[in-house]
């Protein structure tokens, strides 16, 4: 299983804020796409949570 970069997933970004909450609109695939749409509204960016607090696969990291 090979390891795909968070830029790369479709839902690695939310667009979070009052009107969103929380987790908010979790279809960006990048930090630059997501603060497009969030340009002149008082929404702002942040890591899908689902990402960010996973627990790494086991066996997915090998230590050489």
């Amino acid at each position: 299983m090979s390891s795909i970069p968070a830029e790369t997933v479709q839902d690695s970004f939310c667009l979070q804020g009052r009107v969103w909450g929380y987790p908010g609109n979790c279809q960006f695939s990048s930090y630059a796409q997501c603060m497009a749409t969030a340009s002149g509204t008082d929404a702002y960016c942040g890591i899908n949570p689902q990402y960010a607090f996973a627990r790494p696969q086991q066996g997915a990291y090998r230590h050489r």
